[in-house]
């Protein structure tokens, strides 16, 4: 494990041991093998002990793990094809946000997401995931695109906010994001959205809007992040943890708000241990759904849509 965070310790450690037994063995010609599988059971049992009860910041912590696949990977892994579109027509191709028609399972569809970068040069040519103004609007003219030749729409969702940026601001952030949520509420071909990783505020909402809303076990999705709702209400980020808590930002406690339609299980630890699984796990559940939209009418599907999301935060005494 190249990276592991500080709950993780009992896993690295016995995984150290397992190396150095297995090296001592090597050296040796001993026979180890009964010591490796109490150690190896052992690690099931550690792996399975603690993954099994994340708490909310954990999550948000796996949700960032630098191996994680983002939405390239994901593209290579479950497309057969992908047709890369830029630009907004208007301003510039904002990198942080990728799409183009792909094909999946033989589907066509229109694959949009938030694209984060893998190493340090990368992460700043996507700036780390956060999209300006053009970049909602270049997911916008591909939605659009998509409806013009009746493809449905799939967006990856995984980012730490919009660019905040007075640029951004100047160049009309709120306007962007707030034209998508309109335009795909009443978008006339199937949407399914699905976060991927890091759902935060309005950078997430921005493609967010679908007649499926998915999430992967150990993603997370809310209004702020923990360490900013942390430096609000507290004045620092040591209470970070807390926050994460209050804000009810795990998967599990989306699907029990009824704020998303669905959780998809990660592989034993995260996504990053075993991308190919999950790219696998993933593409059969959009399939899936598809095949379900795909068969019904489609104003229907848009007045389900519009409901869905009306009802949000409705209290009825």
């Amino acid at each position: 494990m190249n990276t592991s965070f500080d709950f993780e310790k009992p896993i690295a450690d016995l995984q150290q041991q397992i190396e150095k037994v297995q090296q001592v063995s090597d050296k040796t010609k001993v026979d180890m093998t009964a010591t490796l599988a109490e150690l190896n059971q052992k690690l099931s049992e550690a792996k399975e002990q603690i993954y099994s009860n994340l708490n909310g910041w954990q999550k948000v912590q796996i949700s960032r793990h630098p191996e994680r696949p983002y939405t390239l990977q994901y593209i290579d892994l479950m497309c057969e094809s992908f047709i890369e579109l830029h630009g907004d027509r208007t301003v510039k191709d904002d990198k942080a946000i990728v799409g183009g028609f792909a094909s999946i399972g033989g589907q066509t569809v229109m694959l949009i997401g938030h694209q984060k970068g893998t190493n340090t040069k990368l992460r700043q040519y996507r700036n780390f995931g956060m999209a300006n103004p053009e970049g909602y609007r270049k997911a916008l003219r591909l939605m659009k695109l998509a409806e013009k030749f009746n493809k449905p729409v799939v967006t990856l969702i995984d980012t730490p906010g919009a660019f905040p940026g007075l640029e951004a601001e100047e160049r009309g952030q709120g306007e962007a994001i707030a034209r998508n949520l309109l335009e795909m509420s009443v978008l006339k071909v199937p949407v399914i959205c699905v976060i991927i990783g890091e759902g935060a505020s309005g950078g997430a909402l921005g493609i967010g809007i679908g007649d499926k809303v998915l999430m992967l076990e150990h993603s997370w999705y809310s209004v702020i992040s923990p360490e900013n709702c942390s430096a609000i209400l507290w004045r620092t980020w040591d209470y970070k943890e807390q926050a994460a808590e209050c804000l009810k930002l795990t998967a599990e406690d989306m699907l029990k708000n009824r704020l998303i339609d669905g959780i998809i299980q990660e592989p034993l630890g995260g996504a990053h241990q075993d991308p190919k699984q999950m790219a696998a796990t993933l593409k059969d559940r959009i399939l899936k759904d598809l095949s379900e939209l795909k068969g019904r009418d489609i104003e229907e599907v848009i007045n389900e849509r519009i409901e869905k999301f009306c009802s949000m935060g409705v209290v009825v005494e």
